[in-house]
């Protein structure tokens, strides 16, 4: 069965860039960690006192697989294992661990250490803390969901119906891929599904707190790092170190809200791309951005019936297009990718580049196979945390909205509203609040020109929702910065790992 929102459903998924020194290859194999199990809930105690012996995986690399409950409100339901990896600290006797997720939801921390370890954030953060990662319940390496093979994958996230796009033909076809997606989640993850929702998730954060022997947990968390991170703080914040969210997040917004925000900040990122296209040498556009934006509407209008042709025999379809626009969009260091995939498009009708930006998103290879679940995560965690509404007049309203926010990317936004609309389990209980009142000052980092997470979350996040939270402004482009080499940003996140102490104001970077 086709559809028409496949790229819907990662529009959450952070593309992190993250920079840094290569690192000392010394390496000792550590001890057991000892737990500090004080603080577990009645019924739960056997998780907070696993005694966990990593074993090395790499290069500085330990990793160690860690039992947490299936159903947090149920101690006798079955256990589910949390894959965790950790690089080992430059420093023979290092401050502690610094937790760090690295967004999606979906996205794999367990990975991103594994292979990328000599690349987390800076070197004085490498130097001074063992940095552990780990892959949220439903993701990975941990007890994971599961949904479609390699080739529904690339139906669901590539395929058209074959309808004009948002007819009642082409809207029904939508509905019946996205039932039949849940309904192969459910068959292939079973009871886990209903409890991959992002308060289970920082509930398990708890837990890897306690059996690293942390009394507090210090924690970096990007993108949707950040609400994972906001969560556990609300529920936890007697037990709140150093914490970092960076590419914020504002957790009270409805989900219309902000699918609206975030099509208003990706129209607006890919204007300063064309301001600045002219520096890249594969630039197909005239300078004049509004008639270079009416260039790329009509060419995703075209892309909607006539695919492009590729070498290796797949077309570039409307949604694989949409979605290799949007990749590069995440970093301004990938503009000049950007310029010579609308080059390869418009000027040789080739969709090669296009194609490969979409599969990097997508983490298809060229076998066509699927490196990692973040598509069947993204939709579990999303579904299970909230929805919009999908009655035809509310879906209408939002549509109307988005095209007048992002007259070039709001139509492909449409209806967005339908991916959970079937799922097989009704939303979570959210937290009352999300105000981590008792916590310390926690840092949010937020970048002007993010468009993903839009600045005037990480605004909202630190000015009125946290009871007690600093600032920090990058003036830039991207979506999330510490860690690449801004060093404004970078000295202040250190220090604040460091020492716990922030400047006086927001030093605006």
């Amino acid at each position: 069965m086709k559809n028409k929102l496949g790229l819907t459903a990662l529009l959450a998924v952070s593309a992190l860039v993250l920079t840094g020194c290569i690192a000392s290859t010394n390496s000792t194999t550590p001890e057991p960690i000892g737990p500090v199990a004080t603080g577990a809930p009645a019924g739960f105690e056997k998780y907070y006192e696993q005694v966990i012996k990593f074993e090395n995986c790499g290069e500085r690399i330990f990793c160690a697989d860690i039992e947490v409950p299936m159903n947090w409100d149920d101690p006798s339901s079955d256990p589910i294992v949390i894959a965790t990896s950790y690089r080992q600290a430059n420093k023979k006797d290092p401050l502690g661990f610094v937790l760090f997720n690295p967004g999606g939801p979906g996205a794999s921390g367990y990975d991103w250490v594994l292979e990328s370890s000599e690349f987390l954030g800076t070197k004085k953060l490498r130097e001074n803390f063992n940095i552990l990662g780990f892959d949220p319940r439903g993701v990975g390496r941990s007890s994971a969901v599961s949904c479609l093979t390699d080739a529904e994958n690339d139906e669901f996230l590539y395929g058209v119906s074959g309808f004009e796009l948002g007819s009642d033909e082409d809207l029904a076809a939508a509905r019946a891929s996205i039932k039949e997606f849940g309904e192969k989640c459910l068959e292939g993850t079973g009871e886990l599904l209903a409890h991959v929702d992002t308060v289970s998730a920082a509930k398990d954060m708890d837990v890897l707190r306690a059996v690293l022997g942390q009394q507090k947990l210090n924690y970096l968390g990007y993108s949707y790092g950040s609400l994972l991170g906001t969560t556990y703080a609300n529920l936890f914040p007697d037990r709140v170190g150093q914490f970092v969210l960076d590419g914020a997040i504002d957790p009270t917004v409805s989900d219309e809200q902000q699918t609206l925000f975030q099509i208003e900040a990706f129209e607006k990122a890919l204007r300063a791309f064309l301001d600045s296209c002219e520096q890249f040498s594969d630039c197909p556009f005239t300078g004049f951005v509004e008639g270079d934006l009416q260039t790329i509407k009509e060419f995703f209008l075209e892309l909607e019936t006539k695919p492009l042709p590729t070498e290796s025999g797949r077309e570039l379809t409307i949604w694989a297009a949409v979605t290799g626009l949007i990749m590069p969009l995440y970093s301004e260091s990938y503009w000049p990718y950007l310029a010579t995939a609308f080059d390869t498009a418009l000027n040789n009708g080739q969709g090669d580049f296009f194609l490969l930006l979409a599969d990097q998103y997508n983490d298809r290879a060229e076998d066509g196979t699927y490196s990692t679940n973040i598509l069947d995560a993204n939709y579990a965690i999303s579904c299970l945390d909230s929805r919009a509404s999908t009655n035809i007049f509310s879906m209408k309203r939002q549509n109307n909205a988005l095209i007048e926010a992002a007259p070039t990317l709001g139509r492909y936004w449409q209806f967005g509203a339908l991916r959970c609309e079937s799922w097989p389990f009704e939303v979570k209980q959210p937290p009352a609040s999300y105000a981590a009142t008792g916590a310390p000052t926690i840092l949010v980092v937020g970048t002007t020109g993010d468009p993903a997470t839009p600045y005037a979350q990480a605004q909202a996040l630190a000015g009125e929702i946290l009871d007690d939270a600093f600032l920090l402004t990058y003036n830039g482009e991207g979506h999330t910065v510490y860690g690449q080499q801004v060093m404004c940003v970078d000295n202040v996140v250190d220090k604040f790992f460091m020492t716990g102490d922030l400047p006086t104001k927001d030093p605006d970077c």
